[in-house]
């Protein structure tokens, strides 16, 4: 890996045609490419900023300079006191309507959850607008933490009528697989993504600095009767995850 991100900043400093001026453009320009042809594979450490310094005979500062040009793309990121790896991205397909355990368990990876919050209260307006529901009914509300690999990947909080769902504890991760069992499975929903800095306790949550790119994401969920059956609000880092619509023409 180190040969091959030498060899294509040397090719980068020497073809006239690509060469950049400054030298940490080059070596961003180069760890983008040996990432983009998989010569260093997604969850792989780059060397050092002393190692890579010492090969390519570059300062500290410039090569500092061209990983965190790559750090605020998303396409490296930096875990303290471990070093700079190749980010690990999800793509998440807007077509079909699947649980965050499903996604990352189909991806051979281990989900789990950190619950901070698991109780029934009273619907709040947002709430009862959401869920069309009455001012006064009941809601689960689950606050958590969803996880893959020990790494902290989004912040869910999702609510759902009491009368679907009378015990949220029953919730240990998926809460779709759940909500199968008890005849409630999602059967549509309506998603809105934006994008957002994420505020300080979420990027704390998150494990990422404070006003990093992050998506967040309004669901609802519906059965086939019509009922609202989720309301779900997401944080999402937006170095890990992509999410990806296939468009059609009528």
């Amino acid at each position: 890996m180190e040969t091959a991100l030498v060899n294509e900043y040397r090719r980068l400093s020497r073809d006239p045609a690509t060469s950049q001026p400054l030298a940490y453009l080059r070596l961003r320009r180069a760890i983008r490419n040996v990432v983009e042809h998989r010569d260093i594979e997604p969850g792989q450490a780059l060397p050092s900023e002393r190692d890579l310094s010492r090969l390519l005979q570059l300062s500290r500062v410039t090569v500092r300079k061209a990983i965190s040009g790559l750090v605020e793309e998303g396409l490296l990121n930096q875990r303290h006191g471990a070093g700079t790896f190749v980010a690990e991205r999800i793509i998440k397909p807007m077509s079909r309507l699947t649980s965050f355990t499903e996604d990352l368990r189909a991806r051979g990876l281990n989900p789990r959850s950190e619950f901070s919050e698991r109780i029934i209260g009273e619907v709040t307006p947002e709430e009862s607008m959401a869920l069309n529901l009455s001012p006064g009914a009941l809601v689960a509300r689950l606050h958590r933490v969803r996880y893959a690999k020990e790494e902290p990947l989004a912040i869910e909080r999702s609510v759902v009528p009491a009368s679907i769902l009378p015990d949220p504890t029953i919730v240990q991760d998926s809460l779709y697989q759940v909500l199968e069992t008890l005849g409630a499975r999602p059967r549509r929903a309506l998603q809105r993504l934006r994008a957002v800095s994420l505020g300080a306790q979420q990027a704390r949550l998150l494990h990422v600095p404070a006003g990093s790119a992050g998506l967040n994401i309004e669901r609802r969920s519906f059965l086939d009767d019509g009922r609202v059956v989720e309301f779900t609000t997401s944080w999402y880092r937006g170095d890990i995850y992509d999410f990806v619509a296939e468009l059609q023409t009528d």
